[in-house]
């Protein structure tokens, strides 16, 4: 038994005012019961929060947290990250009650990104409502969505992914990003967890970024809803990464918003669903099939007009 899918985020911050309009008023998320510890929390489902906001003097995604079976599965898999030489940290009944969980422990992967597996989910005692009228977003068994970590040591990340934790291959491509006969391409590993979600974590062949995340995905019910949640990043001033596109590998259409942490959030719809049991890896060439067009890429080409 692996990992049942991506739980929640721990985000650091320094700007928590700008996170709560952001989760509130752009991506509809609802603001949970306050923490005793002083943290915000917000809900996009049933569960008591999926987006941990922490004071503090950064910016940037402390951890995710993916859930597991039960406490003899976390324990099994704190003796294999224990055991592949990376630091493993029991949670306290204190952290897991800031978690709303059972037991957990923290844990980094080879580039350090922050990590946290645990059992034992809560759920709120009272229903989800968006304070802008999103109806639900797509979490249930495929989790909370999907977080995208750098991988520099690309094969070391992979390994400890796969052969570790226990995802599943989903796509092993090489996208040319840059283009032109110098382009070395970057690897990505995008990996499914035990639920039919196309991926739950990806890695990408690149430098750790200060924000210690590429991005958080989000999955809404329909394309009426993406389009009203861009139109929201619009009147928000927030700084569009990537426009309206769809995606070849997960069949995702979305856009890209940048955070208040410096990393992008993905609002998507129609997220391919697969079958875990029978999926054959692919290895797709390209990133989307029509749209996405990065800001790096629009500023590039205005720099050389």
């Amino acid at each position: 038994m692996g990992v049942k899918s991506l739980g929640y985020a721990v985000v650091e911050t320094t700007q928590p005012d700008r996170w709560d309009h952001f989760l509130t008023q752009v991506a509809g998320a609802m603001r949970g019961a306050p923490a005793s510890d002083g943290a915000a929390l917000y809900r996009v489902d049933e569960r008591p929060f999926r987006f941990r906001i922490e004071n503090g003097a950064a910016d940037r995604l402390a951890a995710s947290g993916y859930e597991v079976e039960d406490e003899a599965a976390l324990l099994a898999l704190a003796e294999k990250v224990r055991a592949s030489g990376r630091p493993v940290e029991m949670g306290t009944p204190k952290l897991a009650a800031s978690r709303c969980v059972a037991g957990l422990f923290r844990t980094t992967d080879p580039a350090g990104n922050g990590l946290e597996f645990y059992h034992g989910d809560q759920r709120a005692e009272t229903p989800f409502v968006s304070p802008v009228g999103v109806p639900h977003f797509v979490t249930g068994i495929y989790g909370m969505g999907h977080s995208v970590l750098a991988a520099p040591d690309f094969a070391a990340s992979h390994a400890f992914y796969r052969d570790v934790i226990g995802f599943h291959d989903t796509d092993l491509p090489q996208f040319f990003l840059m283009g032109g006969d110098h382009d070395p391409g970057m690897r990505f590993a995008f990996m499914h967890a035990d639920n039919g979600r196309h991926h739950s974590v990806a890695l990408a062949e690149m430098p750790v970024p200060p924000s210690q995340s590429i991005h958080l995905m989000l999955e809404l019910p329909t394309l009426e809803e993406v389009e009203k949640a861009h139109a929201r990043m619009v009147a928000g001033g927030y700084k569009e990464s990537a426009t309206l596109g769809e995606h070849v590998n997960d069949e995702m259409t979305s856009f890209y918003v940048q955070t208040p942490g410096g990393f992008d959030l993905e609002i998507g719809c129609n997220g391919l669903v697969i079958d875990p049991a029978t999926w054959e890896v692919t290895a797709h060439d390209k990133v989307s099939k029509w749209g996405h067009v990065w800001a790096w890429q629009t500023e590039a080409a205005q720099g050389a007009a």
